[in-house]
């Protein structure tokens, strides 16, 4: 008798739903929320661009652009492809903007996916509530988005592709120019020139040191006979002074006593966290935004695993949701107090142009304190939510108010004024502060008091040139004159920097000779480029194209018809400029030819006269004259970090591994015979040594 066996067949594992991310750690946060049902993965990116060999715009076909494969995006194009092959439904949840919106249209066309599907999933905050609500409501993929998109790349790669060839050909190769990149450079320049034209004005103050029986307080010059005066020599100051009987009192003359409230800021919008971590972190604003995109896309915070924990961050609108009013109200009642939270927020004007499409940069659950997180975050990442953390919180608080009490004085028709203040209630100040906060208090001073001069104090002053810009500052003006969006602040400046049109100097922007040139090559030629009400109008049109009230195509075509005329005019005209050798005073170790100074793609350096020929290079030193202390034969140098900060080493590096980052100034100290260096401190420099036991003042 023979028994049948039958074989068991293999069940089929349920076909998932694929969601299409930008990186591997969004798909990490997000994977966890949609569960085994879904496969979440990653394009890294984009998938498509125009090609770099060319320009890539068919200008005769209303402007279509060719997009070919990213090079190097291959495997993960293939990888895409299989599995959106095996999944039940494909899901594109790239980032909510401009950018997203086109990474999803580029990937539904390599996966052959219909545009009317509605297939595109899009979130502001990456938490399981604002996930699963945004996959119960998917769209189709918003044309007018990627239209604004399309339109802006476009509009760059036509600048960029029919400037810089001239720039190559006429000055230099390896330069470009761009629009953001363009206006950027010259406000630059344009703060450059206003220094360079500046005349310094002479101008006096007198400070006073005031009693009133015992209490002494500081005052200042006001004016005379009540108006306010301004004093602009010595020969006025000695005028002043010698109305003034040291032997008589000053009478009070008035006494004005208020309550001032000073309201918080609103929440980060993108240009508003860049400058704020620029001024108080000391970030750049390309590691501001990657520190933020980390934060964004999900950190692992231990029990609760992958959590996005702050909302989108490229966003120019400061609006909050109610319900993360209502959970900061909540928590400021419970740790604070119910006279720290506000009833209603303060709420100021968007920028022109801000479209209000997301909400201000927050966290995405104020309960999670930096304190919290701290061991899970980077010092950077760290830094940088408490930041946001705090910003936003201070945002729904209430009004810090101070007394203040302003006295004036007079004598003989000389007017003095004393400014006291004092925190009566600190309100948003418990969280973020904005600057120093210091009281002034006075003593207690009424109309008609008597007040004793103790000493006058003049002060000869010097007004000073408008400030270089700084990254926080160019950011602001850019933002300010509507010129490029947020996502473009970062590259637009790092670009200038990498080019050497400019370079930072003590945290502030200065312009290269490279840069000087490049940028009077496009104001000759390309005015347009670098005008800034043109370029803020285009931006406008760009907004207009994501609105629908704008076709792209006609937006461009007014755009690329007179700067073709431009460009036509500049290739005929244009005449080559020729960036000069400095001779540097001495010749070659190699072959005994002068050498020169070079303009190079990070700066200037030595090198043979006869290049190619002789290839001799040498880095451009600066000696300050001191003799290094541990090797007794090299040269002290002034280096520079990689963060730009100067610092002091032997020329015999690696020979010899001198270093400080204070300036030796050749002298020993004269108790332990270590070197001296010259610090800087509060009020000035001194002269100081490395191991702490003996200083003394600079004199000025």
């Amino acid at each position: 008798m023979t028994t049948k066996t039958t074989k068991k067949k293999k069940r089929r594992s349920p076909k998932k739903k694929l969601v299409i991310v930008e990186s591997p750690t969004k798909a990490k946060t997000i994977q966890k929320y949609l569960g085994r049902t879904y496969r979440v993965i990653a394009s890294k990116g984009h998938v498509r661009d125009l090609p770099k060999s060319k320009m890539g715009v068919d200008i005769e076909n209303d402007y279509a652009p060719h997009y070919i494969s990213i090079r190097g995006k291959g495997d993960t194009i293939k990888d895409l492809r299989s599995e959106a092959k095996k999944a039940k439904s494909v899901y594109l949840a790239s980032d909510p903007d401009r950018e997203g919106e086109s990474i999803a249209w580029h990937l539904s066309h390599l996966l052959g996916l219909d545009e009317n599907d509605e297939n595109r999933v899009a979130f502001h905050e990456i938490t399981k509530d604002a996930v699963k609500e945004a996959f119960k409501h998917p769209r189709t993929i918003d044309m007018s988005l990627v239209d604004a998109q399309q339109a802006r790349r476009v509009l760059d790669r036509l600048v960029g592709y029919s400037i810089s060839p001239l720039l190559w050909k006429k000055v230099k190769k390896g330069l470009s120019a761009g629009r953001v990149q363009s206006i950027a450079l010259w406000l630059i320049i344009q703060r450059e020139r206003e220094i360079k034209k500046f005349v310094p004005k002479e101008y006096w103050t007198i400070d006073a040191d005031m009693k009133k029986a015992s209490n002494d307080f500081k005052a200042n010059f006001y004016g005379l006979n009540g108006k306010k005066t301004e004093i602009n020599d010595n020969e006025e100051v000695k005028s002043i002074l010698s109305k003034i009987d040291k032997n008589k009192s000053f009478d009070v003359t008035s006494v004005v006593k208020k309550e001032r409230k000073r309201q918080p800021q609103q929440p980060f919008t993108t240009s508003t966290m860049q400058q704020d971590a620029n001024n108080k972190l000391n970030f750049k604003t390309g590691k501001t935004m990657m520190n933020a995109q980390q934060l964004y896309e999900g950190i692992n915070i231990g029990k609760e695993g992958n959590q996005g924990l702050i909302t989108y961050m490229r966003t120019d609108s400061t609006r909050i949701s109610m319900v993360a009013k209502h959970e900061a109200s909540s928590f400021l009642h419970e740790n604070y107090g119910a006279e720290y939270a506000a009833v209603k927020p303060i709420k100021g004007k968007l920028p022109e142009g801000a479209q209000d499409a997301h909400e201000a940069i927050r966290p995405t659950s104020v309960h999670r304190t930096p304190a919290s997180l701290k061991s899970y975050l980077s010092n950077d990442q760290y830094k940088l939510y408490n930041l946001i953390w705090c910003r936003f919180l201070a945002s729904q608080m209430t009004p810090a108010i101070m007394d203040t009490m302003t006295v004036n004085m007079n004598q003989n028709g000389v007017d003095f004024r004393a400014n006291g203040s004092k925190l009566k209630f600190d309100g948003f100040l418990k969280v973020y502060k904005r600057g120093k906060e210091k009281d002034n208090i006075l003593p207690d001073i009424k109309k008609g008091d008597q007040i004793t001069m103790l000493k006058d104090n003049p002060d000869q002053h010097f007004t000073q040139p408008p400030a270089r810009y700084s990254e926080a500052k160019l950011i602001h003006a850019l933002e300010q004159n509507g010129v490029g969006r947020p996502s473009t602040y970062a590259p637009t400046l790092g670009t200038i920097q990498r080019r050497y049109y400019v370079k930072l100097v003590g945290r502030k922007f200065e312009p290269t000779e490279l840069g000087e040139i490049v940028n009077d090559i496009i104001e000759q030629y390309f005015p347009d480029v670098i005008n800034i009400d043109f370029t803020a109008d285009l931006e406008n049109n760009l907004d207009e194209i994501e609105e629908a009230k704008q076709n792209w195509i006609k937006v461009v075509d007014k755009f690329y018809k007179p700067f073709s005329k431009e460009v036509a005019n500049a290739e005929k005209n244009m005449k080559d400029v020729q960036i000069k050798d400095e001779p540097a005073g001495y010749n070659c170790e190699i072959c005994g030819a002068p050498m020169v100074i070079k303009m190079g793609r990070y700066g200037k350096f030595y090198a043979c006269s006869r290049f190619p020929d002789c290839r001799n290079t040498e880095a451009i030193v600066k000696k300050i004259g001191v003799t290094c202390p541990k090797c007794k034969k090299g040269d002290v140098i002034e280096r520079k970090s990689k963060k730009n900060r100067i610092f002091y080493g032997c020329s015999r590096y690696p020979e010899c591994d001198f270093v400080t980052w204070n300036k030796p100034i050749g002298r020993d100290c004269p108790k332990d015979g270590e070197y001296l260096v010259e610090k800087k401190v509060k009020g000035g420099m001194q002269v100081v040594c490395p191991n702490g036991d003996y200083k003394e003042d600079v004199q000025k």
